[in-house]
């Protein structure tokens, strides 16, 4: 008999959070098991499968930082949110870095839990796919970034397209664990963005706000205006057409220290 899936595992030293957390996901239709230390939640991991982790960074016993390693050791390959109220993008840069797969703020809205959670379930949905749907294997469910591109978490990409200027956009994993594209909102060229802070805000046909964060920091040049007119561009070119910005960075050779090489990915 294999082990009882639970939608979300909820990891938290404040009960206060633990308890919105399982009230949201119940709105859903979720199931939502919570844990209130690293420890616990390992062994919770060991004995039951969960198709999503969403985990305080700072806590005691055991931090973020400490269960991703653990779940790298132990081979337990669910995906993992993170979330803190130490919100630095130090604390973001590093929790992508070593594995989780997106970032959240705290305090966070009702609106941006349920979004970040059903992308992170949609994610886990296609990279670990349930025993009884099995991928034929010459199935192709999205298309990983270029090999000269790096990524933050699994959302963002960033080129180098010259000595002076990068290319950023989002990835077509992202895209898989959005619905239709409604309404793109982009900063304003001329303006300054910085790694791991908001960069972009998409609407979907569920009416669901995704925010996304910036690979690279530096100085907008320009921004795709042709996204503002045609979505598609974004849902079937993200790595070309469908770009966002080009920036013009203030610390390339450091900051991509902190981005993933797409080199590394598998589909």
């Amino acid at each position: 008999m294999g082990k009882n899936i639970i939608d979300i595992l909820a990891i938290d030293d404040e009960q206060v959070i633990l308890d919105s957390i399982v009230k949201i996901g119940r709105m859903e239709g979720l199931e939502v098991d919570t844990s209130d230390n690293g420890l616990s939640a390992i062994e919770k991991l060991n004995s039951a499968d969960y198709r999503l982790v969403i985990s305080d960074l700072m806590m005691p016993v055991m931090d973020g930082f400490k269960l991703l390693e653990e779940l790298s050791l132990r081979n337990i390959p669910t995906p993992v949110i993170m979330t803190t109220g130490f919100s630095t993008f130090e604390n973001a840069l590093n929790s992508l870095y070593r594995g989780a797969i997106d970032f959240i703020p705290k305090p966070f809205s009702v609106e941006e839990i349920i979004s970040i959670l059903k992308r992170g379930l949609k994610y886990a949905d296609i990279i670990n796919p349930p025993e009884n749907t099995p991928r034929p294997a010459e199935e192709i469910t999205y298309v990983p970034c270029p090999s000269k591109y790096h990524r933050l978490g699994y959302s963002g990409w960033v080129y180098c397209a010259g000595r002076k200027s990068v290319v950023t956009g989002v990835t077509d994993l992202f895209n898989k664990t959005i619905d239709s594209i409604m309404k793109i909102e982009l900063i304003e060229a001329g303006d300054h963005i910085a790694q791991a802070n908001y960069a972009l805000k998409i609407e979907t046909e569920n009416n669901m706000i995704h925010q996304l964060y910036s690979p690279i920091s530096g100085k907008i040049i320009a921004r795709n205006e042709k996204l503002l007119e045609d979505f598609s561009l974004l849902e079937k070119d993200p790595y070309f057409e469908g770009w966002i910005y080009q920036i013009e960075p203030i610390d390339f050779e450091n900051e991509i220290k902190n981005l993933i090489p797409c080199c590394s990915d598998r589909v």
